[in-house]
């Protein structure tokens, strides 16, 4: 491929930037970063080609590729890319790109072996080692290792957002925000699990997968020594040593530890039931209730006793069934002291103290304390 085709195959690319901020192309809706640009794009659409070659004629859209075609004529020596096709105006240039097809990284780091394509690249990544942040914010007095993270972060200080979502008009402070973003609408999942073919729309969103298959759990609590996979379970698990309840129901003033306890929890309110049964029908409000459901159907019982054997369908039915082993009775009455290994027995017993009676007959009228006994008093209307 010579020089003039690259250029041109280039310029496909660099016309083609849905995730950019700045002006947007009226024919296609492509958007550049400065006027220029876009004004180099529209040639394009309008064919006008203003450079034109001395010797032959030629006519071009770009000083680029004018400068390009030249080498024709002039014999100029230029240092391409054999697997590519991109071209470079020095040996040292094209060295370092052809890296990014070989994969090799000849710099590398002392302290943890970390691997790079360029001397620069392992600069920077000292500074992880050293400390070394050289770039300081006048505002707050905040460090940064690379200008480029400074520049960033001088955004939350002035609220700039100049990158702007065409599509939903969501608005971002960097390129890197609005095309992750972006992916949003386009469904593009460019990072992808090659251990079971998961894809991804970030390269972070990729790593916390791979933890379910290495069962890395790099977050551990200083309180319990439990270990999560994610900083964001490792919050919500502290709450449980902490008493943090921070979800509050408006209607009921219950207080929950996470917004997906809170969502569930409202559910039950609005009646809500969005997981339903193929099977039978039955709906459910989560898809945790209608799994353990299913296995009501399929008979699956996963949870065995380690002492006698037997099974169960989930992890509270095992819980029960191990304080018949224990002895455990971690329900106490209130009134007189008594114990029960499951909270329904207590709540049964409630009712000597109360005096409640919440089943009644309907052919009669009575009360009775529980359903069993509601049911045994009907087989009185049904005899003989």
């Amino acid at each position: 491929m010579n020089c003039f085709t690259f250029s041109k195959k280039m310029q496909v690319h660099h016309d083609q930037k849905p995730y950019s901020c700045g002006v947007c192309c009226e024919v296609c809706g492509s958007v550049f970063p400065t006027n220029t640009k876009l004004k180099i794009h529209v040639r394009t659409h309008t064919g006008e080609k203003p450079f034109s070659c001395e010797v032959c004629g030629s006519a071009f859209a770009t000083k680029y590729q004018l400068k390009s075609h030249m080498i024709t004529h002039t014999g100029e020596k230029i240092c391409c890319c054999e697997v590519c096709d991109a071209v470079f105006p020095t040996n040292s240039k094209l060295k370092v790109h052809v890296r990014t097809h070989t994969g090799e990284k000849p710099f590398s780091c002392k302290a943890c072996g970390s691997a790079f394509s360029t001397n620069g690249l392992l600069k920077r990544h000292m500074w992880r080692h050293t400390g070394v942040k050289p770039h300081s914010c006048e505002v707050c007095g905040s460090t940064f290792a690379i200008n480029y993270q400074l520049k960033r972060h001088m955004q939350t200080h002035s609220g700039e957002r100049p990158c702007s979502c065409q599509v939903c008009g969501s608005a971002f402070a960097t390129n890197t925000e609005l095309k992750i973003h972006m992916r949003t609408h386009t469904g593009e999942k460019p990072y992808k699990c090659e251990a079971c073919g998961s894809s991804f729309s970030t390269k972070s969103g990729l790593k916390r997968h791979l933890r379910t298959h290495t069962q890395e759990k790099p977050y551990s609590c200083e309180v319990c020594g439990s270990s999560f996979s994610l900083r964001t379970y490792l919050t919500t698990h502290m709450r449980k040593h902490t008493g943090e309840t921070p979800y509050l129901c408006v209607i009921c003033g219950s207080v929950l530890s996470t917004s997906t306890n809170l969502k569930m929890h409202m559910r039950i309110h609005t009646g809500e039931k969005s997981c339903f049964c193929e099977v039978c029908g039955s709906g459910f409000s989560t898809n945790f209730k209608l799994k353990l459901h299913m296995r009501t159907h399929t008979g699956e019982k996963p949870f065995s006793c380690q002492v006698c054997g037997s099974a169960f369908a989930d992890t509270s039915g095992l819980k029960r069934h191990m304080r018949t082993h224990t002895g455990e009775k971690p329900y106490l009455c209130q009134f007189c002291d008594l114990a029960f290994a499951i909270s329904g027995n207590l709540k049964i017993h409630m009712q000597t103290h109360t005096g409640k009676k919440p089943y009644s007959c309907e052919v009669c009228g009575k009360e009775c304390s529980t359903n069993f006994h509601l049911k045994k008093h009907k087989l009185t209307h049904t005899r003989p």
